[in-house]
């Protein structure tokens, strides 16, 4: 198992991990070609600079990934907080401590870089996500709000 930084040529296997599951088969669209909006993300997270897709790689194959913003704030001194973002794991590959690897691998980067912080967010609906967070060590601290402004009316 290796870590890496993904590329566009990853992006097929990143949507194929983010569609594998009952959110994301509602909101990902994993075609062949995929849709352009993926490309254009994509691009735009490589640009920032502070945000990365972190792969895990097995015999050559994509198994896990997650997103990683590191994000600079006035608040808390200026502090740097890091912000990770869709997580997912092969099915294939669960409950085999990868995820663990990966979110440990995203935590030692973030402190690296000077981050004091790592937060995320995970929907209410993923009760085993909560429990395998909270064993890492994430505290449920803040009550997490979104406005949709994709399906929102102007």
């Amino acid at each position: 198992m290796k870590f890496r930084t993904a590329t566009a040529d990853d992006l097929p296997a990143i949507v194929r991990l983010l569609a594998d599951d009952p959110l994301g088969a509602t909101r990902e669209r994993d075609e062949d070609p995929l849709p352009r909006q993926y490309r254009e993300a994509f691009a735009a997270i490589g640009r920032m600079g502070t945000n990365m897709v972190i792969l895990v790689v097995e015999d050559g194959g994509v198994i896990g990934c997650l997103q990683l913003i590191l994000i600079p704030g006035l608040g808390r001194l200026g502090m740097t907080r890091a912000q990770i973002e869709a997580v997912r794991i092969d099915r294939r590959y669960r409950r085999r401590g990868i995820g663990e690897a990966l979110i440990r691998h995203a935590i030692e980067h973030a402190r690296e870089q000077g981050c004091g912080l790592v937060q995320l967010t995970t929907d209410r609906s993923r009760g085993d996500a909560h429990r395998f967070y909270e064993r890492l060590g994430f505290k449920a601290s803040h009550i997490g709000m979104k406005l949709d402004l994709a399906g929102q009316k102007t």
